[in-house]
């Protein structure tokens, strides 16, 4: 699952890190580039809501390895695109992969693992975001100033033929569970605490999304530094990332109210502080791992919070957790955009780390993270 999970986001995320190459090549600007990251968040959105229904009479096994193909497919036609409308409909692919894949992880982690072990697990899991924000971000620019942009897709998309191999040879049988149907998402969604949780998600997602898209012309435009020192600060974003995610975990034993409100409210001052500060490499490149690193613990906790709220609808609350993931992700990179042809990088890192510093008082008043009672799941 981890490995699953490694291959799909590398995928999701190369754009942010090969931004600048991808524009100049397709000539087009890089607002409009940043629209790759929108779109693929888009399908993911519609495909998280779909997938549990769609899916409901198949193994889970069969419907996760399916999602690895269609990650390999993905990969390959953007390595190859023609034109951005290729580009595009490659990233449809990998945004239905994507948006699968994820509302099947968590329910996939409670039925592995004793109940007792889940926040590991998912912090296991999700330390597959941590090593892709590695790869993607330093690795992917690196890369793509040595070979190409379209190279760097070309090996990503040999991640989801490892995926999919080691998937087949691992994966247990899984027969599905739950209802599944539309009609149960909307049950779902409707009971106590999910509304005013995915609307608190959608905010910290949107704030963070707008500052990870458009980070490359930041630290180009704004810190002035070159490739080599992109990818540098990059990959120290990606280590605090993969270290924030174990660090999620064992907070969230601890406490997973504090963990939930404490991340997005160093993630918005970070933001914020690069913006203060406007060139400084040293500072940034320190705010930019701060700012990684508390990132990592967001999905670990809010993921806890959906076994916790949903655990006898697991697959569609999953599936609404998904949904709101990329609908802010959608928002962030598709509003940043507009906010970066208007009024540049330093605009769109003022109003998201203000967004994300609102997000965390927003969360801290109003969410409740104990597990729910029986009486009252459905």
């Amino acid at each position: 699952m981890t490995l699953g999970v490694f291959g799909l986001v590398t995928a999701e995320f190369l754009p942010v890190s090969l931004l600048t190459p991808m524009a100049d090549d397709l000539q087009i600007t890089e607002g409009l580039a940043g629209q790759a990251m929108s779109t693929t968040a888009i399908l993911a959105l519609i495909t998280s809501l779909l997938t549990a229904t769609v899916t409901r009479s198949i193994d889970r096994r069969y419907v996760l390895l399916g999602f690895s193909i269609l990650l390999t497919i993905s990969n390959i036609m953007v390595a190859t695109a023609p034109s951005f409308a290729v580009l595009l409909a490659g990233r449809v692919l990998l945004g239905i992969a994507l948006g699968g894949f994820w509302t099947m992880s968590a329910a996939t982690v409670m039925r592995l693992v004793p109940e007792k072990s889940i926040p590991r697990a998912l912090s296991i899991l999700f330390s597959g975001v941590s090593a892709a924000t590695i790869f993607a971000a330093p690795l992917g620019s690196y890369l793509g100033d040595v070979i190409g942009w379209r190279d760097v897709f070309l090996l990503a998309s040999l991640l989801g033929v490892l995926a999919l191999v080691v998937q087949f040879l691992t994966l247990p049988k899984m027969p599905p569970r739950g209802r599944a149907t539309l009609r149960t998402l909307v049950e779902v969604i409707s009971r106590p605490r999910m509304k005013f949780g995915l609307f608190s998600l959608v905010l910290i997602i949107t704030g963070h999304f707008a500052l990870f898209t458009y980070v490359r012309p930041f630290l180009e435009n704004i810190t002035g530094v070159a490739t080599a020192g992109v990818s540098g600060i990059l990959l120290g974003f990606g280590l605090a990332n993969f270290i924030g995610t174990y660090v999620g975990g064992a907070l969230v034993a601890r406490s997973l109210r504090m963990t939930i409100a404490l991340m997005p409210m160093i993630m918005g001052l970070a933001g914020i502080g690069m913006v203060s500060i406007q060139g400084a490499i040293v500072p940034t490149t320190v705010l930019v791992a701060i700012w990684g690193m508390a990132f990592g613990g967001v999905p670990v906790a809010w993921s806890t919070w959906i076994t916790r709220t949903v655990p006898d609808e697991a697959e569609s609350g999953g599936g609404l957790f998904v949904a709101a993931f990329q609908l802010a992700i959608a928002t962030g990179s598709g509003v940043g955009g507009i906010l970066f042809d208007a009024s540049g990088a330093l605009g769109v890192f003022t109003i998201a780390g203000m967004l994300l510093v609102g997000a965390s008082i927003i969360a801290t008043l109003g969410l409740r993270t104990s597990p729910v009672p029986a009486t009252e799941q459905a």
